[in-house]
């Protein structure tokens, strides 16, 4: 990938999410972003042809484009935009030993997702987890407790765009003790959310396994 390298022509459903996010960040017109060099279509790695960066404050916070329709309108689903939706993220800042290090990881974690998306045709929605089973961490070192992801409907909401319906996913990091109390039923995502409602993607967090258990045991 490459940075700062957007797309030089007018295009509806980039704009869209661009618009989105400034109602969120009115002063943050030009954002960190990554483009791809070689897109998808010719024989590219990166599913996505960009994703931007915006300073929350505590957070980072991501967006990809690429997952609906940016350009023109190519599906037959007039409803909804490509998959119909883009992923988003919030690293928590405190903690991050190395700001750029991480952020460059988390657009590689990004783009990993959505080759899920583009390669089974995936599609993630709110209140669902992602969970591989893998034990090192998600962070450039590899050495935090996050291994996975639950999602919700992001600050941004859902849009109408002139190609149909995104909706953002918001990607939140879950540690390997909490995914397998999701993956073995004892508790479900909205009860996580429920408990913890500002959990965002924070590497140096403590477990909630025990809360969790304890949340699931008084509603047996």
């Amino acid at each position: 990938m490459s940075e700062n390298n957007e797309p030089d022509f007018c295009s509806s459903g980039w704009d869209a999410i661009s618009e989105a996010f400034e109602k969120l960040y009115p002063e943050q017109r030009e954002p960190y972003h990554f483009g791809t060099l070689i897109s998808w279509q010719l024989g590219g790695n990166d599913p996505l042809d960009g994703i931007s960066v915006y300073d929350g404050g505590d957070f980072y916070h991501f967006v990809t484009y690429g997952l609906s329709e940016l350009y023109e309108k190519e599906s037959e689903n007039q409803e909804y935009s490509g998959y119909g939706f883009e992923l988003t993220v919030k690293l928590k800042k405190a903690g991050l030993r190395d700001s750029e290090a991480e952020i460059r990881c988390m657009a590689g974690i990004l783009q990993s997702i959505a080759r899920i998306t583009f390669q089974n045709n995936e599609i993630f929605q709110p209140y669902e987890y992602l969970y591989t089973g893998q034990t090192t961490g998600m962070d450039a070192a590899g050495t935090s407790r996050i291994t996975g992801f639950i999602t919700k409907l992001d600050d941004a909401g859902e849009i109408q765009t002139p190609n149909g319906k995104v909706m953002f996913v918001e990607l939140i990091g879950m540690q390997d003790d909490e995914l397998k109390l999701l993956v073995e039923k004892k508790i479900q995502v909205r009860d996580i959310l429920r408990l913890a409602p500002n959990l965002m993607c924070d590497y140096t967090r403590e477990s909630l396994a025990d809360k969790l258990s304890a949340e699931s045991e008084v509603h047996v």
